[in-house]
């Protein structure tokens, strides 16, 4: 990807150490994703988004991984939640992108009740992890449907709920963001209570319900998330092995020399290997939707199974290489201890677990 320049990469890395202090994106970090539109990557033109495909935008997402966790964790999570525009009517979604800063954020729990009414939904709860709360400025949520005073679900009994789109001015923030790592993400929860909205605000996060006709959002919604958290594992450990080479070449003592030299190499070998099977997943599902318009139960079983690996496997190597690595690791003012406790923290998120 040439999207962007090297003097471009180079600001937002330097601004990491920055953004950990005040845990939160600098400003000279965020001036950059809107002039460079990278919350947009999956926006169609017209609605001036990229436009990017998905490998297009996963390969993207992975390059701003690498330069830093908590970058990448906030450009993927906003990215991600600004596609959806493609569920939203065409009303709503032209009005809230005529902002050049706009920013979607949102938790994937069902953490609210939709009470329905004729008019619209009467709603509470609360939202957890919500990535990038400072400067989000559409925020989304899943809640469960009520109607006529009870709770409705499917068949299985499992609940049936919507999406829905709020405001800052209707919500709530609640500052608990407080992990060992991605602490730049400043993902916190909010609360909305008693909020009336009209029925136009609530969306479905199904291709069948899209609103826009991009094959991006044709494309399966739960694979799409597995594949934008990992291709962030994927930036995180290449950024890992980096600087663990750099660590291991200053090291000069001859003990455990031999663990270290063969341990990485075959650890560098093997995240090569699953880094080019989960391309190949990607390449091969996108060139199925766009000839059939569907991908394979098999091909998606595939790409959870690599999705999961990458994560268990990245944040395994790392604990099994962090006893050679020297005092420095356990600094955390570091960058290699930031990278640690990034790859920790990003390997909690549920979906992937």
């Amino acid at each position: 990807m040439g999207i962007l320049s090297a003097e471009v990469l180079g600001k937002l890395k330097e601004e990491a150490v920055n953004a950990e202090k005040i845990r939160k994106l600098t400003d000279s970090q965020l001036e950059i994703i809107y002039s460079q539109n990278l919350f947009n990557l999956f926006v169609p033109k017209y609605l001036g988004g990229l436009e990017l495909n998905l490998l297009e935008g996963l390969q993207l997402q992975e390059i701003i991984a690498k330069l830093d966790g908590s970058l990448g964790w906030t450009v993927t999570l906003c990215s991600g939640a600004n596609a959806f525009v493609g569920y939203l009517s065409g009303k709503l979604a032209e009005n809230i992108f005529k902002d050049p800063k706009v920013c979607f954020g949102g938790s994937g729990k069902i953490g609210g009740v939709a009470e329905e009414s004729q008019d619209g939904y009467l709603i509470n709860g609360k939202w957890s992890y919500v990535t990038g709360i400072p400067h989000v400025n559409v925020f989304t949520a899943n809640c469960q449907i009520k109607k006529n005073g009870k709770m409705l679900t499917c068949d299985k009994g499992t609940p049936i709920y919507k999406s829905f789109i709020f405001f800052p001015e209707e919500v709530k923030i609640i500052e608990d963001w407080n992990t060992i790592g991605l602490i730049a993400t400043a993902s916190h929860s909010y609360t909305v209570e008693n909020l009336f909205v009209k029925k136009e605000r609530s969306f479905l996060i199904k291709a069948e319900c899209r609103s826009i006709d991009l094959l991006i959002y044709k494309y399966p919604f739960l694979t799409f998330a597995e594949l934008t958290l990992a291709v962030n594992h994927l930036g995180m450990q290449k950024h890992f092995f980096d600087l663990v080479e750099t660590i291991f070449n200053f090291i000069q003592e001859p003990l455990h020399k031999e663990f270290r030299t063969q341990f990485f190499k075959n650890a560098n070998h093997n995240f090569q290997e699953r880094r080019a099977l989960f391309y190949k997943y990607v390449e091969d599902s996108w060139n199925e939707l766009e000839k059939t318009e569907n991908v394979s139960h098999e091909l998606l079983s595939k790409i959870s199974i690599i999705c999961r690996e990458i994560v268990k496997e990245g944040r395994e190597t790392a604990l099994q290489l962090y006893p050679y690595l020297g005092i420095l690791a356990s600094n955390p003012t570091t960058e290699i201890n930031r990278i640690l406790r990034d790859i920790l923290t990003a390997s909690q998120h549920s979906l992937l677990l």
